[in-house]
Parts: C-alpha cells; sequence; structure tokens
C-alpha cells in the first residue's frame, strides 16, 4: 500500500518575524523558504497566499512556543490565534509543534558554519527555525515507534 505524500509548510511564528520552511513526507526533510516580515500593514494571510498557491501544502504546522517547564508565554496564545487564522483563511489541516529551543540551535547551527549573526542573517534564522520545526514534526509524526 502506497501511503499519501504529506507537502508540509511549517511557520516559525513571531511577533515581528515568521520564518517559513516546506517539506514533503518521501525523505522527511524540509528547506526554508522565506520570512515574512509581521508589521501589519499587509494582513499576514494575503503574503501567504502566493506561498500556498505554489506549495500546495497538504497540512500547516505553526512552532508553539512554550517555556522549558511546559508553561506558556504571551507569544503562545499569539501562535494558536495564528494557527486558528490559517485554518479558516485556507481550509488546510494545521497542527501545532512545540518549538522549544529550535532558535537556539539554528542560532548555533549557523555560527558552526562560521555565519557571523547580524540583522539581516536573522531572517536566515527564522526560516531555519521553520525547518526545525517541520523536520522534528516529522519524525514525531511518522516514527514516534522507533
Amino acid at each position: 500500500m502506497v501511503s499519501k505524500i504529506v507537502i508540509a509548510m511549517a511557520f516559525d511564528f513571531g511577533t515581528t518575524n515568521i520564518g517559513i520552511a516546506v517539506g514533503q513526507s518521501i525523505t522527511y526533510t524540509a528547506q526554508p523558504i522565506t520570512t515574512i516580515k509581521n508589521n501589519y500593514k499587509i494582513p499576514i494571510l494575503d503574503k501567504l497566499i502566493p506561498l500556498i498557491n505554489i506549495w500546495s501544502p497538504n497540512i500547516l504546522i505553526v512552532g508553539l512556543p512554550i517555556n522549558m517547564d511546559c508553561t506558556e508565554q504571551s507569544i503562545t496564545i499569539k501562535a494558536r490565534n495564528f494557527a486558528n487564522l490559517l485554518n479558516s483563511k485556507f481550509n488546510i489541516s494545521v497542527e501545532l509543534h512545540d518549538e522549544r529551543l529550535t532558535t537556539k540551535e539554528a542560532y548555533l547551527l549557523l555560527k558552526n558554519k562560521c555565519f557571523k549573526i547580524n540583522k539581516m542573517k536573522n531572517n536566515i534564522v527564522n526560516q531555519l527555525s521553520a525547518v526545525l520545526i517541520l523536520e522534528s514534526w516529522f519524525r514525531k509524526k511518522f516514527f514516534q515507534n522507533y
């Protein structure tokens, strides 16, 4: 039996920037796509329409920012609201996924590659965080019994 291929788009939600990555269940890998500014001049969902149309994901994954002790932060509610907006706008299944330490890991990965993190590179950090969120979701979704 052949399983349906999952095309997933992940979001590293932030109040300033949202990193976006896309991946698929053939290799269970993700690639960075872009970082969009969350500046409220153009509604954020309108900025996502071209990406949704190009990649045609069948699931959207939103990183859920929670503290190490599993308590929620003020941004946790905003991320949940963002996930609900995505679902209502695009009528695509949305899942929240624990994103603890993904930004820190993204910084470390880039630092190990000798990148100096500045304002321009922050966009790369947001995208890499989205990649880490999505690849972690793939592992949990498809390999949790291993």
